[in-house]
C-alpha cells in the first residue's frame, strides 16, 4: 500500500479535535467547489455567446471561399469543373459574382454589393431559411432578394411592377468617358424576397441570378468572381485546399469560415482567454485558503509526524502525504463543482431559465473542453498549493 497516499486519505476524511481547522477546513473546500462551478457556467456561458454571434456569419459564409489571386475574376474551364467534382470530400460549390455598384428605387440610391449566384448556391449556403418575406429567386430572371436593411431604407416593398429596383454597373475600359448616361450598364430588377440575419448583412447584398450579373459586368459565361465551397463534416479541409490550388495552378487563396471572419473570431477568443484568467485568478484566491488549512493540519498532526519520523519515515513522504491530501481535496472540490456546473447549464439548456428578452434565452452550451479546462485547471492549482503548503513540514518542525 502507498503510505502517504492511505495517511493522506484518512486526514482528509477525518475530523480534527480542533473546530477551528475543522471550519477552515470546510471554507477550502466550498472556495474549491464555488471556484469550479462559476469557472464552468461562465465558460460555457461564453461558448454560447461565442456560438450565437458566430451563426449570423455562419449564415452567410460557405465552409470554403475561393477567390483569384491574380483579379477581381477568373475563368473556370470544364476541365477544371470536372476536376473539383471528384475532389474526396466536397459536397458541393457555387459559382458567385460579387461586385459593389448603384442602387436607385423612387429617387433613393445606396450602394452595396450585388452577388450574383447560380442554382446550386442554395445546397452550399441554406440562405432560404433566412428569408424574412416572399419567396428565393429563380433562375435566368431579373428576380432579386434583397436585405432587410435594403428594404427599409428604400421604402421598399415585393413585386413592384411600377416602381423597379434599378442597378449601375460601371462598363469596363479605359479613358475618358464621352457620354455619362453610357458609362453605365443598367437593368430593372424585381424584389422578390426580403432575408435578415443581422443589421450589418441586411445591408450588405442583393442576391440575382449568376447571368444577369455576368451580363451586367460583361463577363464571359465561365467567368465568376470565385466560388462558394461545401465540405463534409470532419473532412481535412487542409487536403481539399491543396487539391484547389492544384487545378488552379497556385493562382488563387481560399479560406476557410474563420479566415473570412478572422477579427470577429479573434475578438471572441481574446474575450473567451481573458475570462479565463479572470476566474483563474479568483480560483487562486480561493486555493490560499486550502494552504492556510494544509498548514493548519500540519500544525494539527504535528506530535503524529513527530512519532512517524521517529518511526524512519522520511521528511519527503510526511510532505507527500499533505501534498496528496491538498490534491485530493482539489480533485473532489473540483468534481463537486463541476458537477453542479453541469447541473446549471444543462437545466438553462432545457428550460431556459434566464431570459435576454422575453424569446431569446441566455445562450449556454456544453462541451467536454470547458470540463477539461475546469478539471485541469483545478488540479493544477491545487497541487501546486498543496506543494507549497507541505513545504512547511521540515526537520527543525519535527524537532
Amino acid at each position: 500500500m502507498n503510505f502517504p497516499l492511505y495517511i493522506a486519505k484518512r486526514y482528509s476524511i477525518s475530523t480534527s479535535k480542533n473546530n477551528a481547522i475543522n471550519i477552515i477546513n470546510r471554507i477550502a473546500s466550498m472556495g474549491i467547489i464555488i471556484g469550479a462551478l462559476a469557472l464552468f457556467v461562465v465558460l460555457s456561458v461564453f461558448s454560447g455567446l461565442k456560438e450565437f454571434s458566430l451563426s449570423f456569419t455562419n449564415a452567410m459564409d460557405p465552409d470554403l471561399k475561393l477567390n483569384s489571386t491574380l483579379g477581381k475574376s477568373l475563368v473556370i474551364t470544364p476541365e477544371q469543373e470536372r476536376q473539383i467534382k471528384q475532389i474526396d470530400g466536397l459536397v458541393s460549390y457555387s459559382k458567385i459574382i460579387e461586385e459593389r455598384v448603384l442602387f436607385t428605387f423612387d429617387g433613393k440610391q445606396e450602394v452595396t454589393y450585388l452577388k450574383g449566384i447560380d442554382s446550386l448556391f442554395t445546397k452550399v449556403n441554406p440562405i432560404e431559411k433566412n428569408l424574412f418575406n416572399g419567396q428565393w429567386l429563380a433562375p435566368n430572371t431579373n428576380q432579386v432578394v434583397v436585405g432587410y436593411g435594403i428594404a427599409q431604407k428604400f421604402s421598399m416593398g415585393l413585386l413592384d411592377f411600377n416602381r423597379p429596383l434599378q442597378v449601375f454597373v460601371p462598363k469596363p475600359g479605359k479613358g475618358a468617358i464621352e457620354n455619362p448616361e453610357q458609362a453605365f450598364n443598367q437593368s430593372d430588377l424585381l424584389p422578390i424576397g426580403i432575408y435578415t440575419i443581422n443589421e450589418d448583412l441586411d445591408s450588405k447584398y442583393v442576391f440575382a441570378d449568376l447571368g444577369l450579373a455576368q451580363e451586367l459586368l460583361e463577363y464571359q459565361p465561365n467567368q465568376v468572381s470565385g466560388l462558394e465551397i461545401k465540405i463534409q463534416k470532419g473532412i481535412n479541409e487542409k487536403a481539399i485546399i491543396e487539391h484547389l490550388q492544384t487545378i488552379f495552378k497556385n493562382t488563387i487563396t481560399v479560406k476557410n469560415r474563420a479566415q473570412l471572419n478572422e477579427s470577429l473570431y479573434k475578438m471572441l477568443n481574446t474575450e473567451n482567454i481573458a475570462v479565463y484568467l479572470i476566474f483563474t485568478l479568483v480560483i487562486v484566491v480561493a486555493l490560499f485558503n486550502l494552504i492556510g488549512a494544509l498548514i493548519m493540519m500540519i500544525l494539527d498532526k504535528k506530535g503524529n509526524l513527530k512519532t512517524l519520523f521517529n518511526l524512519g519515515v522520511e521528511i519527503k513522504d510526511l510532505r507527500k502525504i499533505f501534498l496528496l491530501q491538498g490534491t485530493l481535496l482539489s480533485v473532489f472540490g473540483g468534481g463537486i463543482g463541476l458537477i453542479l456546473g453541469i447541473g446549471i447549464v444543462v437545466l438553462q439548456q432545457q428550460f431556459q431559465l434566464i431570459m435576454i428578452t422575453p424569446t431569446l434565452a441566455y445562450p449556454v452550451v456544453f462541451t467536454v473542453e470547458n470540463v477539461l479546462i475546469v478539471l485541469g485547471t483545478i488540479i493544477s492549482l491545487g497541487f501546486i498549493a498543496s506543494l507549497i503548503a507541505s513545504s512547511r513540514v521540515s526537520k527543525k518542525l519535527l524537532e
